[in-house]
């Protein structure tokens, strides 16, 4: 967090634990390759985790969970400037090989910005490298393709973003690592995006940047706006309507359990289509506040 100096661009080359990865065929719409915004099995890994450490009685886990959602947290950083390390892993020079331009980059930093901003959180890129490799390039999470990408490129501390972008197989778009898993994992942690869900990109209707967004609120500590389904405690977040199942496209109106009102489907942390995001809770806010202090800040 915070680092010196105006966004700069460096370079790297090529050298011969638990994720929330984004399956794209988890999200469906007609005629359109979709995303799942968090690969479901190690995000219900992360959760039940939680679960298991809240049940013991956990201190750590129990400020870590956030005043909004009933946790006793002690005080928390409510927000400031996260420097960004982004990593263009690509497989030759052009945008088609995953050569993003600097101005994709700098746009999805400003919709991040737009988002996190209302919430006291701004995102600052310090630098940027570029790295061919065609094994990285179609890396995914948990391959050894993964752990020598971020081997080799990752920078910072526990409270700095390391974003690579890569064009993963299995149809993902991407993945994350949540704040918890950094102390065991710290060279795995970041998020991983599919080059063409930056703003501008190719993957219409996920092409406004809003999978970056979606992953950065994994790695600041939330889970899908679903977890847990129509279950009380839900997704640790005591102010999002409990919503039985993902979202799919911009289901107006869609309301999955009996109580507690529609789904929230313009959240950030739903599979809606990026158009369809545009908020986040107070209560969320909350939770990223007291997850970014006790597992991030100054570590």
């Amino acid at each position: 967090m915070s680092g010196a100096g105006a966004p700069s661009t460096s370079s790297a080359s090529a050298a011969g634990d638990a994720p929330c990865f984004e399956p794209a065929a988890a999200r469906t719409t007609a005629g359109a390759a979709a995303r799942g915004r968090g690969g479901e099995a190690n995000v219900d890994a992360a959760y039940e985790r939680e679960a298991a450490l809240l049940a013991k009685g956990n201190a750590q886990a129990k400020s870590a969970l956030g005043t909004a959602s009933g946790g006793a947290t002690a005080a928390a950083v409510s927000g400031g400037t996260i420097d960004v390390y982004w990593h263009v892993i690509n497989n030759g020079s052009s945008l088609a090989a995953g050569n993003i331009p600097d101005s994709q980059i700098s746009n999805q930093i400003s919709v991040l910005n737009a988002a996190y901003a209302p919430w006291g959180w701004q995102f600052r890129l310090v630098a940027t490298d570029r790295t061919t490799n065609a094994g990285w390039y179609v890396a995914e999470p948990g391959t050894t393709a993964e752990t020598q990408m971020k081997n080799a490129l990752r920078r910072g501390t526990a409270d700095d973003l390391n974003i690579y972008s890569n064009n993963p197989g299995s149809d993902l778009l991407g993945w994350a690592t949540f704040p918890a898993s950094y102390a065991s994992s710290p060279k795995k942690d970041g998020v991983v995006l599919l080059f063409s869900s930056v703003p501008g990109g190719s993957a219409a209707p996920y092409n406004l940047g809003d999978t970056g967004t979606h992953e950065v609120g994994h790695w600041m500590g939330l889970y899908h706006t679903f977890q847990g389904g129509c279950s009380k405690t839900g997704d640790y977040v005591a102010d999002t309507a409990p919503e039985r199942s993902a979202a799919f496209g911009c289901p107006t109106g869609r309301d999955t359990c009996k109580s507690g009102g529609v789904d929230p489907i313009n959240n950030f942390m739903d599979y809606s289509d990026d158009a369809c995001m545009f908020e986040f809770t107070a209560g969320q806010d909350a939770r990223m506040d007291a997850q970014f202090s006790t597992y991030r800040f100054g570590k």
